[in-house]
C-alpha cells in the first residue's frame, strides 16, 4: 500500500500544494495565486489571509483530485518565501500586512543593525551573514521606527510558512533554515543570536521557538480537518525556507554537488558537510534542512529576468511569430543563438539590470553589452545574454569553492525556466566545465523539498540522502572541451568588467 506526504509551498505569486508518494511520484498538484501590494516604490507586502485561503483551497483540490485515503497521508511539509515579516499580537491576530523578501524599504535599518553589532566583521561573528535589505531584522526595526503603534502590539514575529503552520496546528514556532534568513540567527550554533537582539534592544520573547526542519512541529487541528478534509492529528513538520528547501528537493544535500536555479533571479547553492565561515559576507550561509549540515548560496538578481527583459524589449518579431504559429518564443530565440559560436565573437553581457546582490552587493550596478560591433547579429546578442547570466552564476560558484579548499564540485543540478533550454544547459556545462543534470521533481519547486523533508520527519525515509534517491536524472549534458577553453578566456575578461565599471555605475546613478 502506497504512503504519501503533502508538500505546501507559500510562494510570492501563489501557493502550491502537491501530494507525493513513497516512490517520489507526484500524485496531484494545485496552485492558487494571489496579489502582491506595492503601496510605494520599492515596497512589497501581502495579506497572510491570502496565503491561508490559498493553502486551504489547494489542499482541498489536491485531495479531491488524488482520491487517496487520508490515513495513507503521513505528514505535511512546508516551504515558503523567506525573510518576510509576519507580526502577531497577543491574540495571535495579524498586526499588519506581511513585508516581503523583495521589499527595499529597510536600507537605513540595515546600516543601523550593522553599526550596533560593531561593524560588518562583528556582525558576521554573530550571525555569519551581512544584514541585507530583504532580511527580516531590518523590517522589525523599520516597524519600530515608523509604525510604533504596530510594534507595540506585536508579540511574536515569524516567517510566512510559519504562519501557515500556526493556522494548521495552533503552534507558534519556526525552524533553522528560515530563521537563518532573518539576519538575527546564530548560524554556527543553530540558535537565535540573543547577543545581537540585546544590542538592538529587541525583546527575546519576540522570536518563537526554533526547531530543526524535519521535526514534527504540530498536528492538524479538528477545526482544520473539517475545513480541508485532512485527518485531525496529521503531523506537520517544521519545513524550510524556499531558497534552501527547493534545492533539497533536487537532491542537493551533501557537499560537492552544485545547484543552479535559473528563474527570474539566479541561485547558486551547495550543501555543506560542516559549518563554514562566510568571509566578507559575500554569500548567504544558512542552516540546511538536515541536522549538522549547512547551506551556502548566492543570489543574482536578474538571471532569467535578464532574458525576459531582452525578449520583451528587443524580440518583438519573435514574439509575433510565436503568437502566429503557437511556438514557444524562447525556442525561436534559441534557434538564432545556436547559430552563433561560443563567446559571441567578443560580445559580453553584464546582467546587472536590477543592480546586484552577489557577488557584488551593489544597487548601482547596471546591465551592459560590452564589445558590440557591426559584425554582431541579434542571435549573437541573444546568446550573449544567456552566456552573461551563466558567467554571473559561475562568479557566485567561485565564492562557494573559495570557502574551503576541500570543496570539489562533481556536477551541477540545474532547474528553473532556463533549465528547459538545451542550449542554455550546454552553455552551463561549458562555462562550469561540469556535467549539468536535470532531475525529476525539480519543476515542483519548494513543495517537493518540503514533501521529502516531511517524509524524513515521520520515518518514511531514514534521512534526506535516502529520500533524495527517489529522484532520477532526466537529462545529462557534458562539457565540450573546445567550448570550455573559449569560455575560460571570455570569463576571465567578464570577471574584470565589474571592477572596471564600478565607479562609472555610481556616477551614472548620480546623473539620473
Amino acid at each position: 500500500m502506497k504512503k504519501y506526504v503533502l508538500g505546501i509551498d507559500i510562494g510570492t505569486s501563489g501557493t502550491k500544494t502537491i501530494l507525493v508518494d513513497d516512490q517520489g511520484c507526484v500524485a496531484a498538484s494545485k496552485t492558487i495565486e494571489y496579489p502582491m501590494e506595492t503601496p510605494k516604490p520599492g515596497w512589497t507586502q501581502q495579506d497572510p489571509a491570502d496565503w491561508w485561503n490559498a493553502a486551504v483551497g489547494s489542499v482541498k483540490a489536491v485531495l479531491e483530485k488524488a482520491q487517496v485515503p487520508t490515513e495513507d497521508i503521513l505528514a505535511i511539509g512546508l516551504s515558503g518565501q523567506m525573510h518576510g515579516m509576519v507580526a502577531l499580537d497577543e491574540h495571535n491576530e495579524v498586526v499588519r500586512p506581511a513585508i516581503l523578501w523583495n521589499d527595499q524599504r529597510t536600507g537605513k535599518q540595515c546600516e543601523e543593525i550593522t553599526a550596533a553589532a560593531g561593524g560588518l566583521d562583528a556582525l558576521l561573528r554573530l550571525t555569519n551573514n551581512r544584514m541585507l535589505t530583504g532580511y527580516t531584522g531590518g523590517k522589525i526595526l523599520w516597524m519600530r521606527e515608523n509604525e510604533p503603534e504596530n510594534y507595540a502590539k506585536t508579540r511574536v514575529v515569524f516567517n510566512p510558512k510559519d504562519y501557515i503552520r500556526y493556522k494548521l496546528t495552533g503552534r507558534i514556532a519556526t525552524e533553522v533554515s528560515d530563521a537563518s534568513g532573518t539576519g538575527l540567527f546564530n548560524v554556527r550554533e543553530r540558535t537565535w543570536s540573543y547577543a545581537l537582539m540585546d544590542k538592538l534592544n529587541l525583546p527575546r520573547s519576540l522570536f518563537p521557538e526554533c526547531v530543526e526542519s524535519y521535526e514534527v512541529a504540530g498536528t492538524v487541528t479538528e477545526e482544520v480537518a473539517a475545513l480541508t478534509g485532512l485527518r485531525a492529528g496529521l503531523p506537520v513538520t517544521a519545513g524550510g525556507g524556499d531558497a534552501v528547501i527547493q534545492t533539497t528537493g533536487t537532491g542537493l544535500v551533501r557537499q560537492g554537488v552544485l545547484g543552479v536555479v535559473i528563474g527570474t533571479s539566479g541561485v547558486v547553492a551547495m550543501g555543506l558537510d560542516g559549518y563554514k565561515e562566510n568571509k566578507g559576507g559575500e554569500l548567504q550561509v544558512f542552516c540546511n534542512n538536515a541536522k549538522h549540515l549547512w547551506h551556502a548560496m548566492g543570489v543574482t538578481l536578474a538571471a532569467g529576468g535578464s532574458y525576459r527583459w531582452y525578449r520583451d524589449t528587443l524580440c518583438k518579431e519573435e514574439m509575433a511569430e510565436a503568437a502566429r504559429t503557437g511556438r514557444n518564443v524562447y525556442d525561436i530565440m534559441g534557434e538564432a543563438a545556436e547559430k552563433v559560436a561560443p563567446g559571441c565573437g567578443g560580445l559580453i553581457f553584464l546582467p546587472y539590470l536590477s543592480g546586484e546582490r552577489c557577488p557584488h552587493n551593489d544597487s548601482d550596478a547596471r546591465g551592459v553589452f560590452y564589445g558590440l560591433g557591426l559584425e554582431h547579429s541579434k542571435g549573437a546578442m541573444t546568446r550573449a545574454v544567456m552566456e552573461g547570466v551563466t558567467f554571473s552564476l559561475r562568479d557566485v560558484s567561485e565564492r562557494i569553492y573559495a570557502m574551503d579548499e576541500g570543496i570539489q564540485p562533481e556536477k551541477v543540478i540545474i532547474s528553473g525556466g532556463g533549465a528547459m533550454s538545451p542550449l542554455w544547459r550546454q552553455i552551463a556545462a561549458d562555462v562550469f566545465n561540469l556535467p549539468v543534470v536535470t532531475v525529476s521533481g525539480s519543476g515542483e519547486g519548494g513543495a517537493y523539498g518540503a514533501a521529502l523533508v516531511a517524509g524524513v520527519g515521520v520515518g518514511l525515509w531514514p534521512d534526506l540522502v535516502e529520500a533524495s534517491k527517489v529522484l532520477h536524472e532526466e537529462t545529462v549534458t557534458l562539457p565540450i572541451p573546445e567550448n570550455v577553453e573559449v569560455y575560460n578566456k571570455v570569463y576571465a575578461l567578464y570577471d574584470k568588467l565589474y571592477l572596471a565599471l564600478k565607479d562609472s555605475f555610481c556616477e551614472l546613478t548620480r546623473i539620473k
